[in-house]
């Protein structure tokens, strides 16, 4: 398991070069200069600029302005902003831990709701529980996020009433449930389905025919035999869903008015501020790495017959 873990983090070394240089290359090789921004409609002092350039860093070749990047984060340096000389990992501090609650509310709604209704729909396969579930579902994956977040703001905000329609305090776990519902959507109806699938066919398998001509209850069939094959494809989907599900906040915390790393990243795109753009989808890389990792290693909880050498 050591070797398995140690490999897989210097597989990670590559991965984690290539998707930040990736990111790094698409928001400075953007048309438009950043700097002479600042000076908005006003003509700007071109030695002004270039003594801003100099001091940022920016006149410097974009190979060696990711050198640069790169050194100053394994020192905890994600830059600074342009615009208010301000360090992005003050921005990064303040935002992130606002998206972290948002997501794990949306995590952990996804996981119960999502793995409950596909246990219930892929034990009644085929029967009219199963295709309401089917329908919900589907239309949860047609449906655009931002058209599902307005449609839930006007009605449970502007028509009943429950809910504020804007977030006000960020830290109030009350007011994060309604944008955490509309992030959590798309993700409910993939584990949904994933689950009810993974379930419907393994109901069939040998090994369940088997537990039940046993005589075992059939709570420890389902609980114990039918859910721990059936959720490997359903770990594997959340594994890569956190990182997702922070992405995705992008849009929803438009709509809410959360000030989170969404609202901060499309702030920063309005500007052009490159580097809150790259040093925040730096963390949610990282977060993407880290969480495949412990979906590895939750393979061989779930399946004792996984092992890693």
């Amino acid at each position: 398991m050591g070797r398995y873990v140690a490999r897989r983090l210097l597989q990670m070394i590559p991965v984690f070069i290539g998707s930040t240089l990736l990111i790094f290359c698409m928001m400075y090789a953007l048309p438009g200069d950043p700097v002479k921004a600042l000076w908005g409609e006003q003509s700007a002092d071109p030695a002004q600029m270039a003594a801003l350039k100099h001091q940022l860093g920016l006149d410097l070749p974009l190979w060696q302005q990711y050198w640069n990047y790169l050194s100053g984060l394994f020192q905890g340096d994600f830059g600074t902003q342009i615009a208010s000389q301000r360090p992005v990992a003050d921005v990064i501090a303040q935002a992130f831990p606002v998206t972290v609650r948002l997501t794990l509310f949306a995590f952990v709604f996804t996981v119960v709701a999502g793995i409950l209704l596909g246990l219930v729909a892929g034990l009644r396969a085929e029967k009219a529980l199963d295709r309401v579930v089917l329908f919900v579902t589907l239309l949860l994956i047609s449906v655009p996020s931002f058209v599902l977040g307005f449609l839930f703001q006007y009605v449970f905000a502007f028509q009943l009433g429950w809910v504020t329609p804007t977030v006000q305090d960020s830290e109030a776990w009350g007011q994060l449930f309604l944008p955490a519902i509309v992030l959590a959507a798309l993700s409910l109806a993939y584990v949904t389905r994933l689950t009810r699938t993974s379930v419907a066919e393994n109901m069939r398998a040998d090994y369940i025919r088997t537990a039940i001509a046993k005589g075992l209850p059939r709570r420890r069939v389902v609980g114990v035999h039918l859910m721990r094959n059936s959720l490997i494809p359903v770990v594997t989907f959340l594994g890569t869903d956190v990182g997702s599900l922070m992405a995705g906040a992008v849009v929803t915390e438009g709509i809410f008015n959360v000030h989170g790393i969404g609202n901060a990243v499309f702030e920063a795109l309005n500007r052009r501020e490159g580097s809150t753009v790259v040093g925040i989808v730096t963390l949610i890389v990282i977060v993407y790495l880290v969480a495949s990792l412990i979906v590895d290693l939750l393979y061989a909880v779930l399946d004792p017959r996984i092992r890693y050498a």
